[in-house]
């Protein structure tokens, strides 16, 4: 059974979205910097692609937590991930 996990750590995040090849993005919206998304390079017209700066900026400004796992059920490498409010 794979295991979720939930962190606010900037470096982890960062370090397991590069592993995945996952770049900052965003989905652009009114006033509130936009939505959060770690951008794997698979077509999405709404992604906006943005800094590290700037993602952890919107990240630490809305109170999120990264909540994301490591490993597929099978043992492979997991992309799965969510921007959640901190609890």
């Amino acid at each position: 059974m794979t295991q979720s996990r939930r962190t606010r750590d900037h470096e982890v995040i960062r370090s397991w979205a590069e592993e995945r090849d996952g770049h900052p993005a965003k989905v652009e919206t009114e006033g509130d910097g936009g939505i959060l998304r770690i951008d794997f390079n698979e077509p999405e017209d709404r992604l906006t692609a943005i800094t590290w700066e700037e993602f952890f900026a919107i990240f630490d400004e809305n109170d999120l937590e990264f909540l994301y796992q490591d490993e597929t059920a099978d043992g492979g490498t997991s992309r799965f991930n969510k921007f959640v409010a901190a609890s």
